[in-house]
């Protein structure tokens, strides 16, 4: 049984990213998202020396302000990587504007439309300027919702909106998680994935360490348990739709 850890910021985790993939023998690959044009071309390089990286390109909404100056380049970037991201919206720490977040935002989504690459997409509370955009660019198809914490009701407009895969971190595991546990019963196994999004999010019992790849697997017993599904399902399914999407 192996896993593919769907989000995974080694270029951002504390320990060289080889000890990191070493700890974590059942996990069968990473992908590894650029958050800004630096993390970028690290994730980059990291796909180079490592058959178990897959890396993609993008700038987060944190700096989104920075997407004027880093278009060029990260565009110039964006056909060696997998997919478009991690991009999106936050409205939570609202480090860059908002009029920014959602312009950077939707050029980047036409942008992985153009190069036809998936879009690793961030969101925290944000999810009705997040469903416009997506539907105003048509893209919702390409759309990878990054550690998915939306309800019920927002889990179902994205799932009839079309978009590719939800993806599961390590809070469908917490005890607060039970918002995100209802919203992973209502999607279906072959539209999810599962990831750690290193360093960051540890499940129980690591709530407070950083994150590593190894421990993607207490989030898929986690979807286990939501699903009523034996694990060795849960891996099997969550690494062939991880494939089907960052590695055709």
């Amino acid at each position: 049984m192996t896993w593919v850890d769907a989000h995974c910021h080694l270029q951002l985790a504390g320990e060289p990213a080889d000890e990191l993939l070493r700890r974590a023998p059942d996990v069968d690959w990473v992908v590894v998202p650029g958050i800004d044009l630096a993390t970028s071309r690290q994730a980059l390089a990291l796909a180079e020396t490592s058959d178990r990286v897959v890396a993609t390109t993008g700038l987060h909404p944190h700096d989104a302000s920075s997407w004027t100056a880093e278009r060029d380049d990260l565009a110039a970037l964006a056909p060696l990587g997998a997919a478009i991201g991690e991009i999106g919206l936050d409205y939570y720490r609202d480090l860059s504007p908002r009029e920014d977040q959602r312009r950077a935002f939707a050029d980047q989504l036409r942008l992985a439309a153009d190069l036809d690459l998936p879009a690793v997409v961030h969101c925290r509370d944000a999810f009705a300027d997040l469903y416009e955009i997506i539907d105003e660019t048509d893209t919702a198809d390409r759309v990878v919702l990054h550690c998915w914490t939306g309800g019920p009701r927002w889990t179902k407009r994205f799932l009839a909106l079309g978009v590719a895969a939800f993806s599961f971190a390590g809070p469908v595991a917490f005890e607060t998680g039970d918002t995100v546990r209802r919203a992973a019963r209502i999607v279906p196994p072959e539209l999810a994935t599962v990831e750690t999004d290193t360093p960051y999010l540890s499940p129980p019992p690591y709530r407070g360490e950083p994150n590593e790849p190894a421990r993607v697997a207490i989030v898929g017993s986690a979807l286990a348990d939501v699903w009523g599904l034996p694990v060795e399902a849960v891996a099997a399914v969550t690494s062939e739709n991880a494939t089907r999407i960052y590695r055709p």
